[in-house]
């Protein structure tokens, strides 16, 4: 009888315990509420079609002379790779003394929806790549997740333009048997799409159905224990505005990259074409960097490490560190530990 009721006493102080925090939390969360992804100073010095290309400001007394280009994907905002000052690949690079650029894509409007791959790749990615080159010092290449896959498919296609390429969380294999994410987009019918362009916040949904316990609830409960911590709390409302600032997608590329790569695994099968031109990643003749978290969902490591069967040169490597697909830039264990690799082996080969 004495433990039952000291387990009730437990209860009565915990559930006090949370409304004090929720109580206390409107504060915070109210004055939360203007913090916003983005933390490093940049200016746009080119645009291309649908591509807005930036350049940071450096931080680092001798920066890199090779510039070096982050190429995200279309279906999220760059601004992860900027959250904010502490977590942030972009400023870790920058005080690593990378010169670093950044593509963002604009959002397609109903005139865009018959962009294709080529587009965004050969057009688009290829007029910043030269727009750089034209400094006389080559351009490195940095992807991430799909932008990851247009950068494989650039070098390729032009490996005399690019210096050194670096992939993170970046799909080469679709077909490994942990692909979520695959294994439902094989079975979609592309046709249902339309001509338009498919709205961001129905591909968003999609992504947070792979994990909804975790995506869409138990993160909320976790929040009310960070209540008291301002700068936690600032973290979590950047993230959360990142994840639901998704942007519309051209309907053209995204049936053609859903099926030529999640479909047909064109990347590692064969069979891959950017307008009217094959792609061979055999063809990639330049030193490749490629990372991958160990505990991805969107892209499991298999889908990842896929990438060394598949290069023919000797200057190979690749990282496996912990993490999930966005923690290993934000989160604790992981993102000092990209920045610091990448940086370094860039470095190593100016």
């Amino acid at each position: 009888m004495p433990a039952i009721e000291l387990s009730w006493a437990q209860l009565g102080a915990e559930l006090s315990e949370w409304e004090r925090k929720l109580a206390s939390g409107r504060t915070t969360l109210r004055d939360a509420a203007d913090a916003r992804p983005g933390a490093s100073a940049r200016r746009q010095v080119f645009a291309s079609g649908k591509a807005r290309l930036y350049r940071y400001d450096a931080l680092h007394p001798d920066p890199q002379a090779v510039p070096t280009l982050i190429v995200y994907a279309l279906v999220n905002r760059p601004a992860m790779a900027d959250l904010e000052r502490e977590r942030s690949l972009v400023r870790g690079l920058l005080e690593r003394g990378v010169d670093v650029h950044l593509i963002e894509w604009e959002d397609p409007n109903a005139l865009d929806s018959a962009l294709t791959l080529a587009d965004y790749i050969e057009r688009d990615l290829g007029a910043c790549v030269d727009h750089l080159a034209a400094r006389g010092h080559g351009v490195n290449l940095v992807g991430i997740c799909q932008g990851g896959t247009f950068a494989l498919c650039y070098a390729a296609l032009h490996p005399e333009k690019v210096r050194n390429l670096v992939v993170t969380v970046t799909p080469v294999d679709f077909h490994t048997p942990q692909d979520m994410l695959s294994l439902w987009l094989r079975y979609v019918d592309l046709d249902l799409l339309g001509n338009g362009n498919l709205a961001g916040d129905a591909l968003n949904a999609l992504f947070l159905g792979l994990k909804p316990a975790r995506l869409t609830q138990q993160k909320y409960v976790g929040l009310v224990d960070q209540l008291g911590d301002r700068a936690a709390v600032d973290t979590f409302m950047r993230m959360e505005q990142w994840i639901f600032d998704s942007p519309d997608l051209a309907g053209a590329a995204l049936r053609e990259f859903a099926q030529k790569c999640y479909r047909e695994n064109r990347l590692v099968r064969g069979g891959m074409t950017i307008g009217d031109r094959a792609v061979d990643l055999g063809a990639i003749s330049m030193p490749v960097l490629n990372i991958f978290a160990a505990e991805d969902h969107l892209v499991p490591p298999a889908a990842s490490r896929a990438l060394g069967a598949l290069m023919t040169q000797a200057d190979y490597t690749e990282l496996e560190v912990p993490g999930g697909h966005i923690g290993i830039y934000v989160g604790n264990r992981s993102r000092q530990l990209v920045a610091q690799t990448i940086a370094e082996w860039l470095d190593a080969r100016r």
